[in-house]
């Protein structure tokens, strides 16, 4: 189940990527008939980049950080 949620966030991180590179290649807007248009926001594009990086970290590391272990031994008084 992890295995498939960490393919589609590469997935999503790599078309992400793709879209920011589009953007920042100046296709990110055109005009027809006096009326712009704007295909998407670069700062809403990032936001999502940098979640989407830290998604498939934390993915790609489960299960390989090991938590300490504590011994509790109840005492009487």
């Amino acid at each position: 189940m992890s295995d498939d949620r960490l393919q589609i966030a590469k997935e999503r991180l790599q078309l992400y990527r793709e879209a920011e590179k589009t953007i920042l290649s100046g296709a990110q807007s055109y005009s027809i008939a006096g009326r712009t248009l704007t295909r998407a926001d670069l700062g809403k594009i990032q936001d999502m980049i940098r979640q989407l990086e830290a998604e498939v970290r934390s993915l790609e590391t489960r299960g390989t950080t090991r938590r300490p272990v504590y011994r509790v031994c109840p005492l009487d008084n």
